[in-house]
């Protein structure tokens, strides 16, 4: 990294730091009842994984939520308020808000409201308008941003990220947000950090997994098709050598031909190297961030 940049870097972290290190952000805990009967009963499920399910809350007053359980958290009191108050001090334009959290049968994180879902219900619900190529190319490069904010400017970084069109949110300007972030793991155990401070570029296996998901979802916004479903399919489309001659059979038929040709290319180019992240890491989430906003040059893979 450019020394000037890493010094640059080092005093935003540490503004950042002490405008974040006073009393603790008010965090509203809800009444269990009331987000059970919210919820109906836990039954209003938007998506579910190892992590445990999340729930769309629809609350007396007109308030409308996202409530996810903490598995991981079960067992233990002071990590679960732990966690709490870190997701309550991270802001970022792109990642799902924390508004509180409720105790009961379950652990809960009761998130911001989601107006129009998650990614996931766009692609699938034949009722839904079908979002355009802009709105596509917006939600990688705000996921893309969110990953850089985890890894580099978050104190501590956050390593457990889940990237899937399950939980990617999305506002009412259709505004991507990341819902699935936390410092446990999610067998309850604190992930080891890959590198000691997050002035550091993180190049290890951990850091390449969560480029790996990125380029899984950049797939996912090209073809329609979820990773859940196909993803293996996608991978090895993505991977081989004439993915050239069949981009025409595998971009989403409710794009038409309404994309730019060029840009659809180039971020094949970034979904392929993000691919490969998986197994050898050469490209951290920055310069990932940085081609998605054209503001770098594309290598050849």
């Amino acid at each position: 990294m450019d020394p000037m940049i890493r010094k640059l870097r080092f005093r935003l972290l540490a503004w950042l730091h002490r405008s974040r290190s006073g009393p603790i952000l008010f965090v509203k805990k809800f009444s269990y009842k009331d987000v059970k009967r919210a919820t109906d009963g836990f039954h209003r499920i938007v998506y579910s994984n190892s992590h445990g399910a999340a729930y769309k809350a629809n609350f007396e007053g007109g308030e409308v939520a996202l409530v996810k359980e903490a598995r991981a958290f079960d067992e233990g009191k002071e990590s679960f308020y732990r966690e709490v108050q870190f997701l309550g001090r991270l802001h970022h334009r792109h990642l799902l808000a924390l508004r509180g959290f409720s105790t009961g049968q379950k652990r809960l994180l009761v998130f911001d409201n989601i107006e129009n879902g998650s990614l996931k219900e766009h692609f699938n619900d034949p009722l839904r308008t079908p979002l355009n190529w802009k709105a596509r190319l917006q939600i990688a490069v705000g996921v893309a941003a969110a990953l850089e904010y985890l890894l580099l400017f978050s104190n501590p970084p956050v390593y457990h990220v889940s990237i899937s069109s399950s939980n990617i949110m999305l506002d009412e300007n259709f505004t991507a947000k990341l819902s699935d972030v936390g410092l446990l793991s999610s067998i309850g155990t604190y992930v080891q950090m890959p590198h000691s401070s997050c002035l550091e570029e993180c190049m290890d296996q951990e850091c390449g997994n969560i480029v790996y998901q990125l380029g899984v979802l950049i797939l996912e916004l090209i073809t329609g098709q979820s990773s859940e479903q196909g993803g293996t399919d996608l991978i090895q489309w993505v991977q081989g050598s004439r993915l050239s001659s069949s981009i025409h059979m595998m971009i989403d038929p409710d794009l038409g031909n309404n994309y730019d040709a060029r840009e659809l290319k180039k971020l094949l180019v970034v979904a392929r190297l993000c691919i490969k992240s998986k197994s050898n890491p050469k490209f951290p989430v920055s310069q990932v961030f940085r081609f998605l906003q054209k503001k770098v040059h594309i290598p050849r893979d």
